[in-house]
């Protein structure tokens, strides 16, 4: 069991290791499975549109506050501390809906992306706006148009 207290509650998200496979695929616990280093992977999605947003971290204190406020909290592996995604850049994400994968090992966040509807740090909708594409023998990344709604420079 990982007990996590915040603010205004206390969360608590069940051990998987007793979980039988049909009760963390079939059942109503929810054990997330966090990695080695405490993290589970987060991929956050646009309600409404399904556009992919960004993909993230969370570790247990990122997800207990996530769920406590509405709004989405992950973890910085770069900076090692809790981010509320759009603290500084007014881009927060209000949590429309939580879903874990059928082993709990990763989470989708669906979102309402709020402030100029930018996820990405560069100014953008998205994070994911290049493709990769092949070329001769190798392969390259191409721009695939996303325009940018800030400038990051006037904001970070």
């Amino acid at each position: 069991m990982v007990r996590y207290k915040t603010r205004t509650m206390t969360l608590t998200f069940a051990d998987p290791k007793p979980l039988s496979h049909e009760e963390l695929e079939e059942g109503s616990t929810f054990a997330p499975r966090f990695d080695a280093h405490g993290l589970i992977a987060v991929l956050a999605i646009e309600a409404g549109t399904n556009t992919v947003l960004m993909f993230a971290h969370m570790n247990a204190e990122a997800l207990s506050l996530t769920l406590e406020t509405g709004f989405v909290h992950y973890w910085s592996r770069s900076r090692g501390k809790i981010w509320k995604k759009g603290e500084t850049s007014g881009e927060l994400q209000k949590v429309v809906e939580l879903r874990t994968d059928c082993d709990q090992d990763a989470i989708v966040v669906v979102v309402e992306q709020m402030g100029r509807g930018a996820a990405c740090h560069t100014g953008r909708k998205s994070c994911f706006y290049r493709r990769v594409v092949p070329s001769g023998g190798t392969a390259k990344l191409e721009d695939i148009g996303l325009p940018r709604l800030f400038d990051p420079a006037e904001v970070y």
